[in-house]
C-alpha cells in the first residue's frame, strides 16, 4: 500500500499539481491508507461503503466539514489514479460527498428588546452616560465591539450625524437619539473619566483609560439581565438585530454591506435569510388557513 502511495505522488508532480496541494492529497491519503492498514483492508477491496465508514471515523474525531471535504475528495483523486492505472477496477469514492450543515442563522432581538435594552443605563451619571452613548451607538452603527470600542473622539462628527470606522474607512450615518446620546456623554462625562493614559479614546473606563472589548462585553451583558432579556446579550447580537431591522425596513443590501464592512455580500446576505424567515413565521401565524391547518 505504500508503494500505492508513493506512486500516487510522484504522479502528482509529474502532473504539475502545486506542492501545497499535492501535500494534502498524499497525507490525506497516508491517513486514509493507514486507516485501512488497520481494519487489514487492501486498496483493491475498497468499497463505497469503506469510503463511507471513514467519513464517519473522521467525524468521530470531531473534524470539520471542511476537513471531510478534502479527505474525500483526496481519496477520490486517489482512487482516480488507481483506476487510471488499472490498479482497481472503479473508484468507490466517485459517488461519496460530504453534506454541508446548513448555516445557523444568527439571532435577533426585537424592536422592542432593544429599545427595552437601551432605556437600562440611569443617566444620572458618567458611568450611565458613557453606557447609555456606547449602546445607542452599537445599534445605531452596527459596529463589531473591537470596533466601538477602538473609536476617537475625532471618528464621531456630531454635527454631520456620520461616524468614520477607520478599520476600513467606512462612513456610516448616526440617528438622532444616538447624536444626542454621545453628545451628551462627552459634553458632561468623558472629561471627568478620562486621565493621561485615555489619550482621544471616545469611550473610557473607570480608571480613565480607553474601554477595552472585554469590559463591553460585561457591561452589556449586564445591561440585559437588568431588561429582563432571557437570551445573552452580547455585541453581535446587536449587530445582528440592526442589520435586520434595516433589511426590515427598507435599507439596500449594498448599503447595509457597506454599512457592515463586509467584504463579500454572502456575509450580508444571511440577514436576508432572517428576514424572510421572521416574515414565513408571521405568515403562518396571521393567514387564517395557515392557522387552521395547524388544528
Amino acid at each position: 500500500m505504500r508503494e500505492a502511495i508513493d506512486a500516487f505522488e510522484r504522479f502528482l508532480a509529474d502532473s504539475g499539481v502545486s506542492t501545497a496541494t499535492r501535500s494534502n492529497y498524499v497525507g490525506d491519503a497516508r491517513r486514509f491508507a493507514a486507516y485501512l492498514d488497520e481494519r487489514g483492508v487492501e486498496l483493491s477491496s475498497v468499497t463505497e461503503d469503506t469510503v463511507r465508514a471513514y467519513l464517519d471515523a473522521l467525524r468521530g474525531l470531531g473534524r470539520s466539514a471542511a476537513t471531510l471535504s478534502r479527505a474525500v475528495a483526496s481519496v477520490r483523486r486517489l482512487f482516480e489514479y488507481l483506476e487510471g492505472a488499472d490498479a482497481v477496477a472503479v473508484n468507490p469514492a466517485a459517488g461519496v460527498s460530504v453534506v454541508k450543515p446548513k448555516r445557523k442563522l444568527p439571532e435577533v432581538l426585537t424592536s422592542g428588546e432593544v429599545a427595552l435594552l437601551l432605556e437600562q443605563p440611569r443617566r444620572n451619571d458618567p458611568k450611565g452616560l458613557r453606557d447609555k452613548a456606547m449602546l445607542e451607538l452599537l445599534y445605531a452603527t452596527g459596529l463589531r465591539a473591537s470596533e466601538l470600542v477602538a473609536l476617537d473622539c475625532s471618528d464621531v462628527n456630531l454635527a454631520t450625524g456620520l461616524l468614520r470606522c477607520r478599520a476600513d474607512n467606512r462612513d456610516i450615518p448616526l440617528y438622532p437619539a444616538a447624536v444626542r446620546a454621545v453628545s451628551e456623554y462627552v459634553a458632561n462625562a468623558r472629561g471627568r473619566m478620562l486621565s493621561a493614559d485615555g489619550g482621544d479614546a471616545l469611550f473610557v473606563n473607570t480608571d480613565g483609560a480607553r474601554m477595552s472589548r472585554q469590559g463591553f462585553w460585561k457591561l452589556i451583558r449586564r445591561y440585559g439581565e437588568r431588561a429582563g432579556i432571557t437570551r445573552e446579550i452580547t455585541p453581535t447580537l446587536l449587530r445582528s438585530s440592526f442589520a435586520t431591522h434595516m433589511l426590515e425596513n427598507g435599507v439596500d443590501i449594498r448599503q447595509l454591506q457597506e454599512m457592515l464592512g463586509h467584504a463579500g455580500a454572502a456575509s450580508t446576505q444571511v440577514y436576508a435569510s432572517v428576514v424572510r424567515r421572521q416574515l414565513k413565521d408571521t405568515y403562518l401565524k396571521a393567514h387564517p388557513r395557515a392557522r387552521r391547518d395547524k388544528s
